[in-house]
């Protein structure tokens, strides 16, 4: 499996990673993104939608909710994607009306912006490797996942670039969904020499940090990504449900 799954198959991938907001890249695969960085390959983030949200908790000022600017989260996503060293990232939908509204997005238009249409589309990127959100009680999740699977279909390789990695990442929040609806990863990655990057890249979104508690802090991560690691016998690793493997 090492051999299979080691440095030299690594090395030559060119991921795209789907990210529904900024900070679901983190928490599914930054790790692999850093790995993957670290050998010389390639590694691209096409974010669904940015816009500024209100959050529950105080922010330090007392009241109940409290207002993060989509400037503030853009920021935080740019320098999470320095940090982790990707060749390049954009956005689909930048405006505040289509932030957490993707499913108020016809699944055709979502399918040929990430088919063809987006700056760093399938065709444009030309992925061996496409890392996708998994289903989630998230209306955006939930969408994106959906057209990420009608946009990676399998066709003719003469007609349209065909993706040999499909594979969907994980996230903290996932434990909250009804069966059959739950992650069941089947696919790890080692990410036991880049746990600490992909913790400092989650800090980097500091707008979005809470208590220790939560399942979704920087201490929760981590426990996260040193359980999967315990799954296989590692350190830590990235889980991923494999929607398609083809050598």
């Amino acid at each position: 499996m090492e051999r299979l799954w080691g440095d030299v198959f690594l090395s030559g991938q060119r991921v795209l990673v789907i990210a529904p907001h900024a900070d679901d890249e983190t928490y599914g695969c930054a790790g692999t993104i850093a790995r993957i960085k670290s050998l010389g390959g390639e590694a691209y983030v096409l974010l669904g939608s940015l816009g500024g949200i209100d959050h529950y908790g105080s922010g330090g000022r007392g009241e109940m909710m409290h207002r993060v600017s989509a400037q503030t989260r853009l920021q935080e996503f740019a320098t999470a994607m320095e940090l982790l060293k990707v060749d390049d990232w954009d956005v689909m939908f930048a405006q505040e009306s289509m932030h957490l509204a993707l499913d108020t997005v016809p699944r055709r238009d979502l399918v040929r912006l990430i088919e063809r249409d987006a700056r760093l589309a399938v065709e444009n990127v030309h992925p061996t490797m496409l890392l996708i959100p998994s289903m989630s009680y998230n209306q955006d999740h939930e969408a994106l996942f959906r057209a990420c699977m009608t946009a990676a279909r399998p066709g003719l390789r003469t007609e349209r670039h065909f993706i040999p990695l499909v594979l969907g990442y994980d996230n903290t929040s996932l434990f909250w969904s009804p069966e059959p609806e739950r992650f069941h990863p089947g696919l790890y990655i080692d990410v036991s020499d880049f746990l600490a990057v992909k913790l400092d890249a989650l800090r980097v979104h500091a707008s979005q940090i809470r208590g220790p508690l939560f399942h979704g802090s920087p201490e929760g991560l981590e426990l996260q990504a040193r359980l999967r690691g315990r799954e296989v016998s590692l350190e830590a690793a990235e889980g991923f449900v494999a929607h398609r493997v083809v050598f």
